[in-house]
């Protein structure tokens, strides 16, 4: 899908068309809480991909996209009036991810926080394996290392 300024003008109006004919126009009880995330026009203005999220489980997810397939052709006509434009795109519905990965993310960072905060626990009553971690080492005389070197020799 392209990103020329009059494909992403043209998403935009698809985007408000939609979801104000959602609101007002259609009245399928399948229909469930649904909101338009994003739209996203082809290039040549063919196609359109419109993006929602559902409110509920899983079975409000089937129905609302059950309801928005069998309204498509009605939205398609209300968005063909409304852009004015030579053709008018045919429209995809797709359940937008985005709440999921936002929630599975939310986990993750739940999970750092936790292990963040052991690792903080743990450091609390934490020794150093020397004495002086910053103590300088030894430095052998020339003479011992020689002396070492006969005594390995022998």
């Amino acid at each position: 899908m392209a990103n020329s300024h009059r494909s992403q003008k043209v998403a935009d109006r698809i985007k408000v068309v939609v979801a104000q004919l959602l609101e007002t126009k259609i009245k399928d009880p399948r229909l469930g809480f649904v909101t338009v995330t994003d739209a996203r026009v082809s290039g040549d203005l063919q196609s359109a991909s419109i993006f929602y999220t559902v409110l509920g489980g899983d079975d409000e997810r089937a129905a609302t996209a059950a309801a928005l397939e069998s309204a498509k052709g009605v939205l398609r006509s209300a968005v063909g009036k409304d852009l004015g434009t030579r053709i008018t795109p045919s429209l995809e519905f797709i359940l937008d991810g985005l709440p999921e990965s936002a929630r599975a993310l939310d986990s993750l960072l739940e999970r750092v926080h936790a292990l963040d905060a052991e690792v903080a626990k743990a450091r609390e009553n934490a020794k150093p394996v020397v004495e002086d971690p910053y103590k300088v080492p030894r430095v052998i005389s020339s003479d011992a290392h020689d002396q070492a070197h006969r005594s390995v020799e022998e």
